[in-house]
């Protein structure tokens, strides 16, 4: 999915609004310094990262994703679980999930994940893998879904509310979507970047193990 930063960030504003009854925010973040592709991917910007893996492992993957891409769902699904068991738990390669919403509904979940997770990787991507499996869902029936899945994790119906109404969440996951565009050339999901080189839309996991093993040779 292609999208333009200006049109992206008017509907995540005017649409979560909408969608969790508060006032429309500004993107936010003045433009990082300048360095090579790999520096600026190494380091998180307003959200702490979620990553597993050993940080040790000699390759490093970073998605880009949004809950409401069917691509990002499919290789959360169909790759995700091979990578995760052949480089992942070896210690391998060290996994970086970062949100890249291009809807409202998008940014609605990608919060959500957030206030379950509390911080915690495994969890947050746990949220992600049920996310993505109710996509049609999330898309259709955008508050009925979030409602359930945060019941499913404990939450009350006023503490999911709460949470998507997070003006501080809210604009660091908009600051960090800024970044990606202006600083990383972000523009599609998902994207990702293996140790600093970026490549964007579906991969199977077929590509991905063959990259792997060349990357691992050296």
């Amino acid at each position: 999915m292609i999208f333009t930063r200006r049109a992206c960030a008017a509907a995540l504003s005017l649409g979560l609004a909408a969608l969790a009854g508060f006032a429309p925010f500004p993107l936010i973040g003045d433009a990082r310094a300048q360095g090579s592709t790999a520096e600026l991917v190494a380091k998180p910007v307003a959200l702490p990262d979620i990553a597993v893996g050993s940080a040790k492992a000699a390759v490093t993957i970073t998605e880009y994703a949004s809950m409401t891409c069917p691509h990002c769902a499919a290789f959360e699904q169909n790759v995700f679980p091979m990578l995760k068991s052949k480089y992942i738990d070896t210690g391998k390669v060290r996994f970086v999930f970062r949100e890249f919403p291009l809807d409202i509904k998008a940014a609605a979940a990608s919060m959500l994940a957030r206030c379950i997770a509390n911080g915690d990787a495994e969890k947050y991507l746990a949220t992600v893998d049920k996310l993505f499996k109710q996509q049609d869902q999330l898309v259709q029936y955008t508050k009925e879904t979030l409602k359930q899945i945060g019941a499913d994790a404990g939450m009350s119906q006023q503490a999911v509310k709460a949470c998507v109404k997070d003006q501080a969440l809210l604009d660091k996951l908009s600051a960090d979507q800024k970044f990606a565009f202006e600083q990383l050339k972000v523009d599609a999901t998902p994207t990702f970047f293996i140790n600093g080189e970026m490549s964007r839309g579906a991969m199977s996991f077929e590509e991905l193990d063959k990259k792997l093993k060349s990357l691992l040779k050296r």
